[in-house]
């Protein structure tokens, strides 16, 4: 997303946050822009959410400044930042009807009866549910419920609407469904959205940057195609999708050389190697069952996981060192438990420095 000129929709500027001695923001520098769908991914207890209240004004921050279209509103209430907020518990007032849930935040503004009416079958057709407005949440599905949120939370049309693990108490099937649902929403309105997650799939699915987070910082943040393909390092490596990190190091003789550590194997690489000592980033699909004459690497297998439309082998080098391969197109059947395989290794692989020990 080319951003250059532009002032950013949000910006926190070295942002700080304690809780007693747990630091849970360190020194957070972020910018949302206009119109973007970005995402703060990690683990629980990484500062994910903790960000995203700062920002709303939920949290006040020990440190640094929160800056919406270029104002300063670090020190604002939440009501006077122009937010909407959907979390995971959806927070529906379950005596009132889906339609007076929708037209809450619009009385408060005090919007005329005709206005209200109007915006609220507006967004009740945005969610595709227009028939459901007289219903109470008790209800209704989970799926129905969260999207009435997202409603309510869009019907005051917010300059940013932030959604908090939103899609966490779900099935995977409606997840999935919902997530579709998302990416139109966010398409059709042209919302900036903030959105919390500890699913690498649903950020690298929903997002059009992703920012990665560990122990209160940001260690990336890029594109999903750069996150998973480019990572920084190797906490970004192995947090985004099945990765097999592979301790190597260059072949004296020839830098375009890899040779996994305490094994006799090697793998080709397309640039000479830039470090002595690396780790090579190998994802399921660099890795290929060897065909004739090719440069391959002798593997085991030590469990075949059938994924349905895929097979996920777990593969073992001479060395004992393990390697992941995704099948596609061929039955698990076709593999089996302690057969031994040749496989080549996508000279294009990402080199990271090697971890200190």
């Amino acid at each position: 997303m080319h951003t250059a000129g532009k002032t950013p929709k949000v910006s926190a500027r070295n942002i700080t946050k304690k809780f007693g001695a747990f630091i849970a923001s360190r020194n957070i520098d972020l910018d949302v822009q206009n119109g973007e769908f970005l995402t703060l991914l990690g683990p629980s207890g990484c500062g994910k959410s903790t960000l995203m209240r700062v920002i709303a004004g939920l949290e006040t921050c020990d440190e640094g400044a929160v800056l919406i279209d270029g104002r300063d509103v670090t020190h604002e209430p939440p009501r006077r930042r122009g937010l909407g907020m959907v979390f995971q518990n959806y927070s529906l007032f379950p005596h009132m009807t889906v339609w007076e849930n929708v037209a809450y935040g619009l009385k408060i503004q005090g919007l005329a009866r005709p206005a209200i009416s109007e915006q609220v079958d507006h967004m009740l057709e945005l969610i595709r549910l227009p028939d459901i407005a007289r219903r109470r949440p008790a209800e209704l599905s989970g799926g129905q419920q969260q999207r009435v949120a997202l409603a309510r939370a869009l019907a005051t049309n917010p300059s940013l609407l932030m959604l908090d693990e939103p899609l966490g108490a779900l099935d995977l099937k409606l997840r999935h469904q919902l997530q579709t649902e998302l990416r139109r929403i966010h398409r059709e309105t042209k919302v900036t959205f903030l959105f919390v997650t500890h699913d690498q799939g649903e950020a690298l699915f929903l997002s059009d940057r992703i920012a990665v987070m560990r122990e209160g910082r940001v260690e990336q943040i890029d594109t999903p195609e750069k996150i998973y393909r480019f990572p920084v390092n190797s906490y970004v490596a192995d947090f985004i999708g099945d990765v097999s990190l592979i301790e190597c190091f260059r072949d004296p003789a020839n830098p375009t050389i890899a040779r996994p550590a305490n094994s006799d194997e090697k793998f080709p690489l397309v640039a000479p190697a830039p470090y002595e000592t690396f780790q090579a980033v190998v994802r399921p699909e660099n890795v290929r069952i060897a065909t004739s004459g090719a440069q391959y690497i002798a593997a085991t297998i030590d469990e075949v996981i059938n994924e349905g439309s895929t097979t996920l082998l777990l593969l073992r080098l001479g060395a004992g060192t393990p390697l992941k391969a995704r099948l596609i197109g061929q039955p698990a059947a076709s593999v089996a438990r302690g057969e031994r395989l040749a496989v080549t290794i996508d000279p294009n692989v990402v080199l990271l420095p090697a971890v200190p020990s």
